[in-house]
């Protein structure tokens, strides 16, 4: 059986080394004792910075973007190349942590789950407001009637069957979320697993705020359209 773990990367110089680090360490430990082969994929999307260069001295394979397309269009760009039966989304700056992927594997391999979310322990400190968090739990719910708390995170793990089965991953900070409800209206297992991973936390000055404003912008736009397909096919 073979992963394949892609991660999108804008001008991370300064995680993807050791991103890609405590993935080297999963794959002796991890794949070796369940005899596992692992691709590792970096979607460089458009850095001006040393992103790429240091993801292929670790051994990555790079897909370089002349221009930068997004997240969603970053990972669509990967899954052509992608030939892992058991597909991996990580964010570029998880650094050493990434090793905790083998917590998002783990149920897959024994058949608990289609598909895994990262939930990470709570942030401590100054945060936002809660309200894109909250959207997103409210969309989820509306949408598929399940309680899911992690709809923002984008550390996940999915059989590969379950991306072919919804179609293209969309754009925008909505990606997630319209991912999710997809996979649960179709009736995959989503399971939610408290992992030890840390990354950058968007803090509460003005360009936090001006992020989660486009995260909330981009999440209601998602929710509407899919409300708006559902009021056609009714």
């Amino acid at each position: 059986m073979k992963i394949s773990v892609l991660i999108p990367a804008f001008n991370e110089e300064s995680n993807i080394e050791s991103t890609l680090k405590g993935l080297k360490d999963f794959e002796k430990d991890f794949c070796v004792k369940w005899k596992l082969d692992m691709e590792l994929v970096v979607i460089d999307d458009g850095s001006v910075d040393r992103t790429s260069e240091k993801a292929a001295t670790c051994g990555a394979r790079v897909i370089k973007l002349d221009n930068n397309l997004g997240k969603g269009g970053a990972l669509r760009q990967g899954m052509k190349s992608a030939t892992g039966d058991i597909v991996v989304f990580l964010d570029a700056d998880l650094r050493e942590t990434s090793r905790e992927v083998y917590k998002l594997i783990e149920p897959i391999l024994n058949h608990k789950a289609d598909v895994t979310i990262a939930k990470f322990k709570p942030v401590q400190g100054r945060k936002g407001f809660g309200l894109v968090k909250a959207l997103a739990r409210c969309g989820i719910k509306f949408f598929t009637g399940k309680s899911v708390s992690t709809g923002l995170s984008g550390q996940r793990a999915f059989r590969r069957e379950v991306l072919e089965a919804i179609g293209s991953i969309p754009d925008g900070y909505g990606l997630e979320v319209g991912m999710l409800i997809d996979i649960l209206k179709k009736g995959f297992c989503v399971m939610e697993v408290d992992v030890d991973m840390r990354h950058d936390v968007t803090g509460r000055d003005l360009k936090g705020f001006l992020h989660r404003g486009k995260q909330f912008a981009d999440i209601l736009k998602v929710l509407i359209s899919k409300l708006g397909r559902r009021k056609a096919v009714a």
